[in-house]
């Protein structure tokens, strides 16, 4: 048995109902099959792949707090410590209800490689908790956030786990958040990313995500010979993500024909009025069914299948495992010839094997929405410093970094005898710095 079967079979033996984790290892370790082959002896001997996908640290606590009619809520919290090989940890908290130990253990994996491709020094990490901030007042959200912060800020520093937003955790959150570890600490440090712009935020970090994914979309379809003007785009999702990819795609030339949440999906076949959407999600926090009612000629679906829509380019910004193998092959029935993830993990290994032999150009989410880890980096640099830098600074260096992760992507599947695999050449990229920087620092 080849090493990395043997370690996936210890993963899913050690880790029994992980399914999310398990997916991410797996994909991993198959990618990575080649390299490992050419340095079998040498890795084994350092149980390199054994220390990999073990976290170093999980931390697991009870949150509780009080609602808004007197009664108290507990629910679940978590911060995975997942590797520190090339700087502190770093990945976003999560509020959702569908926040589990084998989730953020998958996110926390991912983030190692993603973090890795950046070229900062980050390593990987993820936190959160299946507390839904929807429906709740303000005061049960500050409430629910303090709570939390009261037990995790023993385990986070600006040097040691610096944690970001997710789903369900925006400014807002991150706020209340903020304040709490000030308090506890009596520390006005960079511990916390996504901060608003007047006490440590950095410009374009709201945007970075989705710029970042538009960034490297551009790369890969300008060399593949092409370019976005004129393509017809679905985006899915209308947070953060997709509301910049949107925003960002539409300036390089391109149109978005449809967007969803979680109840259905929108079409506008005159293009995706983006202010309307805007002011639905971030202002209003309300539904995407609503840009139906106000915007003539589109028209809103319940449920999934928002890849029965004709189009060029699809961008899952959404959640994991958001696009299956029926709905790749509708895609691809109706011309879709490239797919870049905004999201972590929003293709299923079925979909995405479809994808690499079918010919679709793929950005796997470890490389293309890295440009929100990038710029949280960008934002921990800044505070460190005390200096702000501008907009068109930091959008500088984000696109900077977004072509060298192209860079470093398609090198590394070429120099492997796979060119145009980008999934093996994100995963090769990012593991060879990781291991590198393993092996300097020995046995710990």
């Amino acid at each position: 048995m080849s090493y990395t079967s043997e370690i996936y079979e210890r993963v899913v033996a050690q880790n029994p109902g992980e399914p999310e984790f398990h997916q991410a290892v797996k994909e991993v370790l198959d990618s990575l099959k080649v390299v490992i082959d050419a340095n079998e002896e040498e890795y084994r001997k350092d149980s390199i792949l054994e220390r990999l996908v073990e976290p170093e640290r999980i931390i697991s606590f009870k949150v509780p707090w009080v609602d808004d009619q007197g009664k108290v809520q507990v629910n679940k919290g978590y911060r995975v410590q997942f590797n520190s090989a090339i700087g502190p940890y770093k990945g976003g908290l999560r509020f959702h209800p569908s926040v589990n130990q084998s989730i953020l253990k998958f996110l926390g994996f991912e983030q190692i490689f993603k973090n890795s491709l950046t070229g900062l020094p980050i390593g990987g990490g993820k936190g959160g908790s299946n507390f839904d901030p929807k429906g709740k007042s303000d005061r049960e959200v500050m409430a629910f956030c303090q709570s939390f912060m009261t037990e995790l800020h023993k385990y986070i520093g600006a040097d040691e786990d610096v944690p970001a937003g997710d789903i369900g955790v925006g400014g807002r959150e991150i706020g209340y958040m903020y304040g709490q570890y000030k308090r506890l600490t009596g520390l006005y440090e960079g511990v916390l990313t996504g901060k608003g712009l007047t006490w440590g935020g950095s410009l374009v970090r709201t945007q970075a995500t989705g710029y970042g994914l538009v960034y490297i979309l551009n790369e890969m379809v300008t060399a593949a010979g092409d370019s976005l003007e004129g393509k017809t785009v679905i985006v899915t999702g209308s947070g953060n993500v997709a509301i910049y990819a949107v925003e960002k795609v539409t300036q390089l030339g391109a149109k978005v024909v449809a967007m969803c949440d979680s109840n259905g999906y929108i079409h506008d076949p005159n293009g995706i009025k983006l202010d309307v959407v805007k002011d639905i999600k971030e202002v209003r926090r309300g539904r995407i069914k609503e840009y139906a009612d106000e915007v003539e000629g589109a028209t809103f679906t319940e449920g999934k299948g928002i890849w029965n829509i004709p189009c060029d380019i699809y961008l899952p910004c959404a959640t994991q495992n958001e696009l299956d193998l029926d709905g790749v092959k509708t895609l691809a029935a109706n011309g879709c010839k490239v797919i870049a993830e905004g999201a972590n993990m929003p293709t299923t290994r079925e979909a995405t094997d479809y994808i690499l032999e079918n010919g679709i150009l793929f950005m796997p989410g470890k490389a293309a929405n890295a440009g929100g880890v990038a710029t949280s980096a960008l934002e921990m640099t800044q505070n460190s410093m005390r200096l702000s830098w501008s907009a068109e600074e930091v959008d500088e260096k984000l696109h900077g970094i977004m072509k060298d992760i192209y860079a470093k992507v398609s090198s590394a599947a070429a120099r492997y005898g796979m060119e145009g695999n980008f999934v093996a050449g994100a995963n090769i990229a990012g593991f060879e710095k990781v291991v590198a920087a393993m092996k300097a620092q020995g046995v710990v």
